[in-house]
């Protein structure tokens, strides 16, 4: 089953508003049904400093959602949408997923950066969402930010029936290493022989790209670096595999943890 896929890369501020507004006129022309992924924070803001998080108005920022939920609706789209998100007085950082037919679904990040640590609180755990295309029905896992750093949970997503990864990060730091973390979300791709879908904050110090990347490893999109722009591909989710998941020694990884734990061999 095919899939259009829409990755929207832009400047992110701390002014609700203002995020709404770029959000808005960059969707003018999605197409419905189309799978559409805005970056962490989109909405809300963020930064690697988390003291405007003081500033933000809960009320304003479910109005803004609200807006987006109508966008979804109106444009018949599947949008992801990445925020800082307060929930009876504790914040978390959140993707939410706005359906066509007006359903919402949030995942809440659940390893956190060390500058969201005392800040933010970590989400309860790792669920895959599934969404209903014209073609048929679609599963997929969402991970933010550093959450790349972490094979193991998107593993635990694609075991879990995954066919695809919406991946959203605010990745602008000048210290990382140069194509680190492209190869990171090349890594999660082939590793588990499933499409990556990466949206990233247009800054010119930006250290993932937004991208799309196939099963086996291919950068099929990308967007330049600090530019505004969507980038868009279709993906055909056939190609989605378990063909070396289906490999895995897990006996041995049993056999090793159940040393590690008693200490011997049973």
């Amino acid at each position: 089953m095919k899939a259009s896929v829409a990755i929207a890369q832009f400047p992110i501020t701390w002014d609700i508003q203002k995020n709404l507004e770029a959000v808005t006129s960059l969707l003018a022309d999605v197409q419905p049904d189309e799978i559409v992924v805005l970056p962490e924070g989109a909405l809300s803001g963020y930064g690697a400093d988390l003291s405007p998080l003081e500033e933000l108005q809960p009320a304003t920022l479910a109005h803004a959602m609200d807006r987006l939920a109508e966008l979804a609706q109106r444009r018949a789209i599947h949008l992801f949408c990445g925020t800082l998100l307060c929930e009876h007085g504790v914040w978390s950082n959140a993707a939410l997923y706005f359906s066509p037919g007006g359903t919402r679904w949030t995942y809440r990040k659940i390893n956190l950066a060390m500058n969201e640590r005392g800040r933010l609180d970590a989400g309860p755990g790792l669920s895959t969402l599934r969404i209903q295309l014209a073609g048929g029905p679609v599963t997929l896992g969402v991970q933010i930010c550093r959450e790349i750093r972490f094979p193991e949970q998107w593993q635990h997503l694609a075991d879990r029936g995954a066919q695809a990864f919406i991946y959203l990060t605010h990745a602008a730091n000048p210290s990382e290493p140069a194509g680190v973390w492209r190869s990171h979300l090349i890594s999660r791709a082939a590793e588990n022989q499933r499409f990556v879908l990466a949206a990233n904050v247009a800054d010119a110090r930006q250290h993932c790209p937004s991208t799309v990347i196939s099963p086996r490893g291919e950068v099929l999109v990308e967007a330049p670096t600090g530019q505004t722009t969507i980038i868009r591909t279709t993906i055909d989710l056939e190609r989605s595999a378990n063909w070396y998941l289906g490999q895995r020694r897990q006996d041995l990884l049993k056999l090793s943890y159940d040393i590690g734990v008693s200490g011997h061999a049973n």
